[in-house]
């Protein structure tokens, strides 16, 4: 017989007491939204992003809150309508629990539309920035999910299965089942919630009870942090850095690869509310995903306006004349150095941003440098229109 891990972690990072304390979960919100300000705010620095740098701060608590207020409105609306009709106030009791991630993903749009209106940026631009740093807060989730042992998976004996304590409580015939032994053992034995602690504080005799008596599952957690979290996280920085998309098409991949991994992993997760026809409820709300994720990637087709070059808003420096001269001829290799090393930046894409300030100009008279640092007195080929900053004449 294959002896399954159990999942005993203690769904508290730091206990203050019986039932107070920072929570694994809570603290994962936390470790989301501070990644996510690193993240966007390295994407703003280098222009990747309409939003200034110094806002980012300031749209990460605008952000924060839509995810908290849909992610807890959906899991009221999504898995308990019932309890909402009998007692409402149970949405404000975040303590005893209870997140959706589509509710999340949901207010998280809405917000970064209104931030993106009221701040006169392009929202489709904001979208596909916040799509990109989104799914490093859905690992940290899906890992607080582990932690507490809870959205666990189907019934499973492959070698890597878990048992989850939980299932105790969701399932009263195998609660009664490990309450009678372990009052066999121990006479004296409290509740389940004791005989929990008894099981983290390390008492093998409990621990093998709870073994025998709970059913090895799939860690389906696990599975959603890896697809949910780090391959979506990896798919989209490579395309935001790497590759030229126009401007939402990234927050429409965003949606649609959400709900196709999670689809899959629905299939070996435990349905945690009732089936919706053959699909649980999970697949059946990965639907407006795929409506809200077609709309993105439709509305980037037909705009057609790319957001792949560095975005050259009303925070960018003064607009810069550029001469029909490549401002590097006639000059040294040393001279081309110091200047990449004074701007951080390269002189050829210096110069891309300074044409990119200087668009609302009928025309702009720019000239490409072949390298770096172009010869002393060797004149650069003329360019090709630019369909973003406008005619480029030599």
């Amino acid at each position: 017989m294959i002896a399954y891990y159990l999942d005993n972690f203690s769904p508290f990072l730091v206990k203050f007491g019986p039932n107070i304390g920072i929570r694994w979960y809570g603290f994962s919100y936390l470790l989301a939204f501070f990644f996510g300000f690193l993240l966007l705010r390295w994407l703003a620095q280098r222009r990747y992003c309409e939003l200034p740098p110094a806002k980012v701060s300031d749209f990460i608590w605008v952000a924060a809150l839509g995810v908290v207020i849909g992610g807890r409105l959906g899991f009221a609306l999504f898995y308990r309508p019932g309890q909402l009709l009998v007692d409402p106030l149970f949405v404000f009791r975040i303590w005893d629990g209870g997140m959706s991630s589509h509710g999340g993903m949901i207010g998280l749009t809405l917000a970064t539309f209104l931030y993106a209106r009221r701040q006169r940026v392009s929202w489709l631009g904001l979208a596909d920035n916040i799509a990109v740093v989104a799914p490093v807060g859905l690992f940290l989730g899906r890992c607080a999910n582990f932690i507490n042992g809870e959205l666990y998976g189907r019934a499973t004996t492959v070698p890597w299965a878990v048992q989850f304590p939980k299932e105790a409580l969701d399932l009263p015939e195998v609660g009664m089942r490990v309450l009678a032994a372990a009052h066999a053992l121990q006479p004296e034995a409290g509740d389940f919630g004791i005989i929990l602690e008894q099981a983290r504080a390390g008492d093998t005799a409990v621990q093998k009870i709870l073994q025998e008596a709970l059913t090895p599952r799939h860690p389906s957690q696990i599975y959603e942090a890896l697809l949910e979290g780090a391959f979506l996280f990896a798919c989209l920085w490579v395309l935001r850095l790497r590759t030229r998309q126009p401007r939402g098409m990234l927050a429409g991949l965003f949606l649609l690869l959400y709900a196709f991994v999670r689809i899959i992993v629905e299939n070996f997760r435990e349905p945690d509310a009732p089936l919706t026809g053959p699909f649980t409820r999970g697949q059946a709300l990965c639907a407006i995903l795929i409506a809200g994720g077609i709309c993105f990637v439709v509305t980037a087709l037909r705009n057609g306006s790319g957001s792949w070059v560095p975005e050259i808003s009303s925070w960018a420096p003064d607009v810069i004349a550029v001469s029909n001269t490549n401002p590097w001829c006639g000059t040294s290799n040393s001279d081309a150095r110091s200047s990449r090393q004074s701007t951080g930046q390269s002189p050829w894409r210096s110069a891309w941003y300074r044409a990119c300030a200087s668009k609302q100009a009928s025309a702009v008279s720019f000239s490409w440098p072949r390298d770096r640092a172009s010869r002393p007195g060797r004149p650069a080929k003329p360019m090709r229109q630019s369909a973003r900053c406008g005619p480029m004449e030599v």
